[in-house]
């Protein structure tokens, strides 16, 4: 595996969470706007519909190919350009087959500058137990990918250089982060 696993395991409010950093040469804007804009998210995961500002959005990942359908997604919090939070109305698979256990899927993205770096926290709330551990190890390979992928849109490089295969292997660290 060439990909660095960087995630690590918290906890907040007695809910396990799973979190990414990613430091970037840019400004905040220029982060917020490839985290949260339609055309510019789908140069590295998907892209969305709808108005933020009625509590809702459909969200489709366009990097999992063309038949993925679109998931309606609560928006938590819409805070330019420093936090986004969501969460899925239906509950999602995190098995890496899309079958198995499901879950409803929080995330929440970060966004501080300072010194012309911007700081992203990506955090995900895991399911308790054990099923934390499988979500965890199912998601978080996942996550590393699609963060580089934001950083080489960010930063200009192809994003079609960081490649699945070299994540796929990840989810070792992953189940003894969380074990």
């Amino acid at each position: 595996m060439n990909a660095s696993m960087t995630g690590h395991r918290e906890e907040r409010d007695g809910r396990i969470l799973l979190v990414i950093e990613r430091r970037l040469r840019a400004p905040v804007d220029d982060v917020w706007a490839a985290c949260t804009e339609p055309s510019r998210m789908e140069r590295w995961i998907g892209t969305w519909s709808g108005d933020p500002a009625s509590g809702s959005v459909s969200f489709r990942m366009t990097a999992e190919g063309d038949d993925v359908p679109a998931e309606e997604m609560d928006v938590l919090a819409c805070e330019p350009p420093h936090r986004f939070a969501v969460r899925s109305r239906e509950p999602q698979p995190f098995s890496e087959d899309g079958s198995g256990d499901t879950a409803l899927w929080e995330m929440e993205l970060e966004l501080t500058e300072a010194d012309g770096v911007t700081s992203l926290r990506f955090v995900q709330v895991l399911a308790p137990g054990a099923t934390g551990i499988e979500m965890a190890a199912s998601v978080g390979p996942g996550w590393d990918y699609y963060l580089d992928r934001l950083v080489a849109a960010v930063v200009g490089t192809d994003v079609a250089a960081v490649d699945w295969e070299d994540y796929a292997a990840g989810s070792s660290h992953y189940r003894e982060r969380f074990a």
